[in-house]
């Protein structure tokens, strides 16, 4: 076989009127519908490898793909065919054009000819040509051709589609064809008949109960009709604290009663389990979609054909949860006359127990003060005298230790803040000024908090792992929640809770008091006021990723809990993911600021006075050329990359660019949905990501402990986890960035999953996936030790500031593999503004030792993320 021709760049494209054409996405109208239907026209050409049910055909990775054009003159005149060329082909050269049918790949044929173009010819009145395009596949990934036919006075194009994939992509192709899901009938429930609960779960006769706090019926309905209450346009103020953060919760609890409806179920079955229960499938729950535990409870009630409301409502508490299925006791009457035939219309009711502390906690603060909240020049300016220390745990830098005598030298509020990039050592930090105060000041008494249960046996772990230090049982306690399983915490641990028949709970305030160090996150700090902890019981508070959690939730651990005197030290980094806010409209207004974030409106924090505020800067984690980019966006090149380069994991085998490990691996695969889950996926990023793991496994120097998964998107976090389960590859990790935070790993492997433009543009309005979002992109590039692979279709990533940059980055340190790539354009000063984090640069940056903040300049204009982009995909808005 041979190949002649030459394609022609003489004609303009007709897609845009271009010279050259570069990425082509199947889902752009612009570039695909407008060129395929030619009704009435006098000649006909056919469409080579149509769309199958709106989605380009699919062929295996090394075979030939050949399609059949038809030009058919259906006048009574001849017509000119004055040329049929390729005008692009994405890989370059992929696809060909005969005049005969290409034989069997195998054979020996040598007088078969392709080229990339067709001579002129004459088409005679009712002529058929049939012209072969063939495509030969050697990667994965969406291959594109356009087709150009110049006949008479016509001048028509055909843009083709292969999706080119292997077995793995092929395995996870869906029949199932994404439709919105029905909007199910509102479940009303008037009255029910209660259901019984499991024992243990009466509700215990605190000192301090937790009220109500029903939303007031004005509000709801003003919030309902979507207006915004006066209080929270007026903003943030020393007066309206309270109702301002309470409102906001109110708009959030709404949100949270909307997203729990999305999971009611209809007419589905229970069955009998024993004399006692009704179990109840659950899609999702082991991936707490919906969010239940032992204790919470549903209603339920016989569906019915004609009159939904006429069947009674039985409540049903959960007594057990077990992967997907859920065990029910109701009233007897219900247990009695169930069939396991019989069906149900089902109602899931999510626990108000946080938001409950939440407007607890924003009604305390207000005890707080002026100093601590709203921490200005007009208060007395501190200065903390220190002393010197020698550290238990080992070596610290010179801006850890000035934190620790800092905190040490501290005599109360305002807060106490470290701030720093990922991998600087705040929880480090946190730590060894623990160890002091328990160490050498045997009068203190600590809590120490953090946003998630791994967050808080993070920290506990560090601290038992020092070993100049023993502790007692006695004298340090983990707090638990009682919804948290007990087997999810390490046996290790399990001497420094509370539980009993495995559940655990929170022992009285006299128990309490003795301990010299209390273990919680934030929502479960509530506990020891419930149980009347007295206010200045502990001398220090600790708030470990301060960032992470809404400023109600950080009033939790304090606001009843702390005189003026009380330390109250707050870790964490404005720059990475933020709290996780349902509603909207109350991040909008304000509900996504961390107390951490407001502070920095503060001429005492910003101005980095080190009497409150200790900003660290060396980084133990990252490779340097990781930290690099970061750094530069970020941090304005100020991070120092002080890990031992000895520690580094190998894999120069794996890189084009052997001293740079990150690799920037270029696919245009294929962004779907299955079903009616609104969630996207990508599978051949999928394949991608598992090709890539085990090549790195293979290499034996990395195990899979060892490798991280990052991808965006809930749907493409399970695709991957079952493939990789299938290959019996278990303990990799796959997550979303948010999973991730605080967390670190040898190798990262990033996949972006998106690969049309059409939805592009609502993603970046509502700050969605890693586009247009600084925090999640920050926090996805710094989760990686020694390598980071970034898996993703260039021609989307280039559409964001930062992750433009990394794009370029890697192709200029000949770090890049895969498709072709866009053309480079380089963002001009106001898209980098736009884009960046606020708009900051050298002259501003944030924050520096000498910068004042007006009030809106961090906040105002900082994109925030919804929540969870994988829970915000699923539709949840």
């Amino acid at each position: 076989m041979s190949t002649v021709g030459n394609r022609s760049d003489e004609e303009c494209s007709v897609i845009g009127g271009k010279a050259e054409i570069g990425f082509l996405d199947f889902e752009e109208e612009k570039s695909v519908c407008s060129y395929v239907a030619d009704e009435g026209a006098p000649v006909i050409v056919s469409v080579p490898f149509p769309f199958v049910k709106g989605k380009p055909q699919s062929v295996f990775v090394g075979d030939t793909a050949v399609e059949v054009i038809t030009i058919n003159n259906t006048t009574d005149e001849p017509v000119d065919l004055w040329s049929v060329h390729i005008f692009a082909s994405n890989p370059p050269d992929s696809f060909t054009l005969s005049l005969t049918e290409p034989p069997p790949e195998n054979s020996k044929a040598e007088s078969f000819i392709e080229s990339f173009s067709v001579e002129d010819r004459m088409l005679q009145p009712g002529e058929v040509l049939k012209i072969w395009l063939s495509c030969k596949t050697k990667d994965m990934g969406m291959y594109s051709s356009v087709v150009y036919f110049d006949i008479g006075d016509e001048k028509i194009e055909r843009v083709v589609f292969l999706l080119v994939e292997d077995k793995i992509s092929k395995s996870l192709a869906s029949d199932r064809p994404y439709s919105r899901g029905r909007k199910k009938d509102k479940f009303v429930v008037d009255a029910f008949v209660p259901g019984s609960r499991p024992a243990g779960k009466t509700n215990r006769k605190y000192i301090n109960r937790l009220p109500r706090y029903d939303i007031p019926k004005d509000i709801r309905l003003l919030l309902e009709s979507n207006e915004v209450p006066q209080v929270v346009e007026d903003g943030l103020t020393k007066r309206s604290y309270v109702t301002y953060f309470k409102t906001l919760i109110i708009m959030e609890e709404i949100q949270l009663e909307d997203d729990m409806r999305t999971y009611d179920m209809e007419c589905i079955t229970m069955r009998k389990r024993g004399n006692n229960f009704l179990s109840l499938l659950v899609p999702g729950l082991a991936e707490r979609r919906p969010s239940l535990v032992h204790g919470d409870y549903i209603f339920a009630k016989l569906a019915s054909e004609h009159d939904k409301n006429a069947a009674p409502v039985y409540q049903g508490f959960i007594h057990r949860v077990e992967a997907d299925e859920v065990y029910l006791k109701f009233d007897s009457e219900f247990h009695f006359y169930h069939r396991d035939e019989d069906l149900y219309d089902v109602h899931f009711t999510y626990n108000r127990i946080n938001m409950r502390r939440l407007y607890q906690a924003a009604e305390a603060a207000e005890t707080l003060g002026s100093d601590f909240l709203f921490p200005s020049t007009s208060s007395r300016k501190r200065c903390i005298k220190t002393t010197d220390l020698v550290p238990i745990s080992g070596s610290l830098n010179e801006e850890q230790m000035c934190s620790i005598k800092m905190i040490l030298g501290c005599r109360g509020a305002p807060p106490y803040v470290i701030h720093g990039p990922p991998g600087t050592g705040k929880t480090k930090t946190i730590v060894e000024a623990i160890l002091q105060l328990y160490k050498h000041h045997k009068n203190t008494r600590i809590l120490v908090c953090a946003p998630s249960n791994s967050a808080a046996d993070h920290i506990l772990e560090k601290l038992l792992a020092e070993k100049d230090v023993e502790f007692r049982d006695n004298e340090i306690f983990r707090l638990n929640a009682t919804a948290r399983p007990y087997e999810d915490v390490k046996p290790e641990f399990l001497r420094f809770s509370f539980f009993d028949e495995m559940i655990f709970k929170c022992p009285p305030a006299s128990a309490l008091n003795h301990y010299r160090i209390v273990v919680s996150t934030y929502m479960s700090a509530s506990l020891l006021y419930a149980e009347d902890v007295a206010r200045g019981h502990f001398s220090h508070i600790f708030l470990d990723e301060a960032g992470q959690a809404s400023e109600p939730e950080t009033m939790i651990p304090v606001s009843h809990l702390c005189r003026r005197d009380t330390v109250v030290v707050l870790a964490g980094d404005p720059l990475q993911l933020g709290p996780v806010i349902f509603s909207k409209k109350a991040d909008e207004y304000g509900l996504g600021v961390s107390f951490l974030e407001r502070l920095f409106e503060c001429e005492l924090y910003s101005s980095g006075d080190t009497n409150y505020i200790t900003k660290l800067v060396r980084n133990y984690r990252c490779h340097p050329e990781i930290l690099y980019l970061p750094s530069k966006l970020f941090y304005f090149g100020e991070l120092l990359a002080c890990r031992d380069s000895t520690t580094f994991t190998v894999t120069a085998e794996f890189l084009p660019n052997k001293e740079f490990p990150v690799l920037f691996f270029g696919i245009q695969g294929c962004d779907e949905r299955e079903g009616n889950n609104p969630s996207w996926f990508n599978r051949i990023e999928v394949s991608k990501v598992v090709e890539t793991v085990g090549r790195l496994i293979a290499g034996g120097k990395i195990g899979e402990e060892d490798i991280g998964i990052i991808t965006p998107y809930r749907q493409q976090v399970l695709k991957i986890k079952q493939t990789l389960e299938n290959l019996d590859m278990p303990d990799v990790k796959v997550g979303s960035v948010e999973q991730f935070q605080g967390q670190e790993k040898e190798v990262i492997i990033v996949s972006t999953v998106r690969s049309t433009i059409k939805h592009n543009e609502f993603d970046r309005v509502h700050c969605l996936g890693f586009l247009s979002n600084y925090r999640r992109f920050n926090v996805a590039i710094t989760r990686a030790i020694s390598l980071l692979v970034i898996i993703g279709n260039p021609h989307i990533i280039c559409k964001d500031y930062h992750w433009s940059q990394m794009l370029w980055h890697c192709v200029d340190n000949s770090s890049y593999l895969g498709c072709s790539l866009p053309e480079r354009l380089e963002h001009c000063d106001e898209d980098a503004e736009e884009n960046s984090f606020s708009g900051f640069n050298e002259d501003n940056a944030f924050p520096s030792n000498n910068v004042e903040f007006g009030q809106d300049s961090f906040q105002s204009e900082l994109p925030k993320p919804v929540t969870d982009e994988a829970e915000w995909s699923d539709g949840w808005h």
